[in-house]
């Protein structure tokens, strides 16, 4: 196994994240109906991410296993197959066949206009965090408004980008919030 500094902060915010699922489904009630989908969407964010970027890396295949969260809709089976795939295909087609995610795939690509997939996991994240404001009495409110004041950030400093680039036909490519 491999002790980096970079696989330590991995592993700290894995196992935080997981702690905070636990304890949102330990509260029940609204808190653990809005909460849990939305950490469970993270936590398979985060898998499909570590599979992706472990891609012609030197990690071994446990190693990969060991980084996974231990919740999420693709816990524990999708993570079998993830932890094997070779490509970005062999990904797109497991996270198909557990169907939590066939949809997420649809409109990314490569080109110029196309989205891409952290795009799209940017997208389902504000769709999860918007439905937090639907429900009432529950501490998930929170957790939402703040997710998407970072959202936010991250849309300003997109635009900012774009027009210090003198790129201003991609500053309409931001995440919509609502």
């Amino acid at each position: 196994t491999f002790d980096s500094p970079a696989r330590k902060a991995v592993v700290s915010t894995q196992s935080t994240g997981e702690d905070f699922y636990k304890f949102c489904e330990k509260l029940g009630g609204t808190t653990a109906d809005v909460m849990c989908p939305i950490l469970a969407f993270e936590a398979d964010r985060r898998a499909i991410t570590i599979t992706i970027n472990s891609f012609r890396t030197d990690l071994l295949k446990d190693d990969i296993e060991n980084l996974y969260p231990t919740c999420g809709k693709l816990y524990p089976e999708g993570l079998k197959f993830l932890k094997n795939a070779e490509d970005r295909e062999e990904v797109r087609r497991i996270c198909e066949k557990f169907g939590a995610y066939k949809e997420l795939y649809n409109g990314v690509g490569d080109g110029p206009n196309d989205k891409t997939l952290e795009d799209k996991f940017f997208e389902e994240e504000v769709k999860l965090l918007a439905l937090a404001f639907e429900q009432q009495f529950h501490f998930g409110v929170f957790y939402a408004f703040v997710k998407l004041k970072e959202q936010e950030n991250r849309n300003i400093v997109w635009i900012a980008e774009c027009i210090a680039q003198k790129n201003k036909n991609k500053v309409e490519n931001y995440i919509p919030i609502f």
